[in-house]
């Protein structure tokens, strides 16, 4: 069982505070983040702070982004009816996985990026780096454009960007292309309610403490489609009571029976100490099943909220995701979902004896497609 990890801006945004939300596959992996309100350091701040100062700096530097012509695209990102984002109130989306140089990546997009001292709402992109094949030590330098496609100019335009991605690094700092209200009275940038991302990897510089190596395999442009209901979306919810919490095997994950939503098996996965990407926290998870209605090249476009309740006081504790592609055996979930000193606490009500209760809430806002 492989897996990789992903940051999310945009959860850490909404929340004030960090986490890791992740995501898998049978055989595959990857993550995205959310959550973990105690297991914050000063270091991360530090870094958050690091952050949006940089943030700040690209901000003052927009205006020479967007007339930057860039290379035609690894991965063509085509989001349809791109203001239902907005009407939903999604504050991220993430592309389904696409591959190039030996690597899997994601792109990711936040529609409603709020750049620190500018007050204008940007959208924004970062890439991400499925950590599977990573190993402890192991960094992968890139030089990558991340852009948007100009219909009237025929051509992707955008910023040239690098950054060093390792096993804890593996999501490059968020850039914004353009403002929100720009890119929605622009008929440039958004054609009948569309609009098409892009990234291009330029140049991989693979080191790890065995070898050095320069990766660069060119590939035919990857290109994917996500379509967002205006209605009809299918909501899903499960209750997974546990009354065996303290006999589970600490070192592997555990799952709930399945159970159908929107004419797929869907199940919650559990470790009940944390998997080897947490810090003292339990991990927590939703897992859609293979199946021969979904094609490998397809998927549904997910928002899902997983929950540990409160048995004594109602004190729930939940994390939201962004808009997610679920394809078939594919999964999401918080790998520092809830600090295991708070769980344990017998002054909560979250472990009561040996019982423990979780829940999933989801809705499928649309679907995605290799095109």
């Amino acid at each position: 069982m492989a897996w990789c990890d992903l940051i999310s801006l945009a959860e850490e945004e909404r929340r004030g505070r960090p986490g890791q939300i992740y995501g898998q596959r049978q055989g595959y992996g990857y993550v995205l983040s959310g959550p973990c309100s105690d297991c914050v350091s000063d270091a991360f701040w530090m870094k958050k702070k690091k952050h949006q100062m940089q943030l700040t700096a690209s901000f003052r530097s927009q205006a020479r982004v967007l007339p930057f012509k860039t290379h035609v695209p690894d991965l063509e990102w085509k989001i349809q009816d791109f203001s239902l984002l907005l009407d939903l109130g999604a504050k991220s989306a993430t592309s389904a996985p696409f591959h190039c140089s030996g690597f899997e990546w994601y792109l990711h997009v936040n529609p409603m990026h709020e750049n620190p001292g500018s007050g204008t709402p940007y959208v924004a992109l970062f890439l991400m780096l499925s950590r599977k094949r990573l190993k402890r030590g192991d960094t992968v330098h890139a030089v990558f454009e991340l852009s948007i496609y100009n219909h009237s100019k025929g051509m992707y335009c955008g910023c040239q960007v690098s950054h060093s991605f390792d096993f804890k690094n593996y999501m490059s700092n968020m850039e914004c292309l353009i403002p929100l209200q720009e890119l929605l009275r622009s008929s440039d940038f958004l054609v009948d309610d569309s609009c098409v991302f892009g990234v291009e990897i330029l140049k991989l510089d693979v080191s790890s403490p065995e070898k050095k190596s320069d990766v660069v395999q060119k590939k035919a442009t990857t290109v994917q489609n996500l379509f967002v209901q205006k209605k009809g979306f299918i909501k899903g919810t499960y209750t997974w009571t546990m009354n065996n919490f303290l006999e589970l095997d600490s070192k592997h994950y555990v799952r709930s029976r399945s159970f159908k939503v929107g004419g797929h098996k869907w199940h919650i996965s559990m470790y009940p100490c944390g998997d080897k990407y947490s810090t003292d926290c339990l991990s927590l998870s939703l897992h859609l099943h293979a199946s021969d209605d979904l094609p490998p090249e397809s998927g549904m476009v997910v928002e899902m909220t997983l929950s540990i309740l409160d048995q004594k006081n109602g004190k729930h504790f939940s994390g939201t995701s962004g808009l997610l592609v679920f394809s078939a055996a594919s999964s999401w979930g918080w790998s520092n979902f809830f600090p295991l000193k708070k769980l344990r606490d017998p002054s909560g009500g979250y472990l009561i004896e040996s019982n423990c209760v979780v829940k999933a809430d989801f809705t499928i806002f649309g679907s995605s497609n290799h095109g």
